[in-house]
């Protein structure tokens, strides 16, 4: 089982998986305002394997592409846990660094690279796209069989 949560404490995960989900970064200027920092990390995981406890908070918007997305947060630190998204029916964008085990992820991916900061090296190995990456190619990296 894996397992994560708030900063405080208040709000707990687990993840019905036996292995740490995969892990994309994203350096879109979005993304890097919201998590005040250089880019978030997120872990696409099945919404039905995500079980929640604590005091969450939901807001939504709708996205310039008309999907809308449904964020959660404690509501005592205000931690991002996890958003669903209307185009990605399904699936929770778990934020991964509320991994109780983030220390051991390894980004499979990283999209709008052309805008990560400058210091920030990606290995050679790792596949990034200037911007969002394909469809079809991105979830079957994600997701892999």
């Amino acid at each position: 089982m894996i397992a994560g949560g708030c900063r405080c404490g208040a709000v707990r995960y687990t993840l019905a998986m036996d292995d740490l989900p995969t892990v994309y970064c994203c350096h879109c200027l979005k993304c890097q305002s919201w998590a005040g920092s250089a880019f978030t990390q997120q872990a696409p995981v099945r919404a039905d394997a995500l079980a929640v406890e604590g005091p969450v908070a939901e807001y939504s918007f709708a996205n310039t592409g008309g999907s809308v997305s449904h964020q959660r947060v404690c509501v005592t630190c205000h931690t991002r846990i996890y958003n669903t998204n209307s185009a990605w029916s399904g699936i929770a964008m778990l934020r991964a660094g509320t991994l109780d085990r983030s220390d051991e992820l390894v980004p499979r991916a990283h999209i709008w690279a052309k805008r990560k900061q400058p210091w920030i090296a990606i290995a050679d190995d790792v596949p990034q796209w200037p911007e969002s990456a394909p469809m079809e190619e991105f979830v079957a990296l994600l997701f892999p069989r």
